[in-house]
């Protein structure tokens, strides 16, 4: 299996001269898009990119990582996350499939079980003045165990719907 990440210059002709590099036989399973486009571009970006890769018959799963593209650092210096930019993604993400007709393979993210204040928001609702209490990640910043069940929720709404 191989895992590509698809930033938001990729153009639908790159996708696919790329997915038929990587899986020329079009074998089911060898190869992951991962998205990462990002919360006020991926309705925009996305649905021609499944279109590209639908028409080609290349087939993948799509992934999407809605974490690193909205991703920012605050005037304290903490790299943060924003965890309604977060189920933005990934509610954009969803519709785009539904608009195409293709299915939304999964969903990456950096979570934790524990009591982190690394993301913003969430029904706890973290806030900026909070980062300093418990930030501790080395690299990405991690929704915590509650924004994780909050996102969990929805992302189980979004599969229903």
């Amino acid at each position: 299996p191989i895992g590509a990440k698809v930033g938001p210059a990729a153009t639908p002709d790159e996708l696919v001269a790329l997915a038929e590099r990587l899986n020329p036989d079009r074998s089911p399973g060898r190869l992951t898009l991962i998205t990462r486009l990002g919360a006020s571009r991926v309705q925009e970006l996305l649905p021609p990119l499944l279109e590209a890769v639908q028409e080609a018959e290349i087939p993948v799963v799509w992934v999407c990582d809605p974490m690193h593209a909205n991703g920012f650092v605050t005037g304290s210096g903490h790299k943060t996350r924003r965890l309604d930019d977060v189920l933005r993604e990934i509610e954009g993400f969803f519709a785009a499939h539904r608009e195409v007709g293709t299915w939304p393979g999964g969903v990456h993210l950096e979570i934790t079980g524990e009591n982190v204040t690394e993301c913003l928001g969430g029904s706890e609702a973290v806030l900026e003045e909070q980062l300093d209490t418990r930030y501790e990640s080395l690299c990405d910043p991690r929704l915590n165990a509650r924004q994780s069940l909050d996102l969990a929720f929805r992302v189980a709404e979004l599969m229903r719907g």
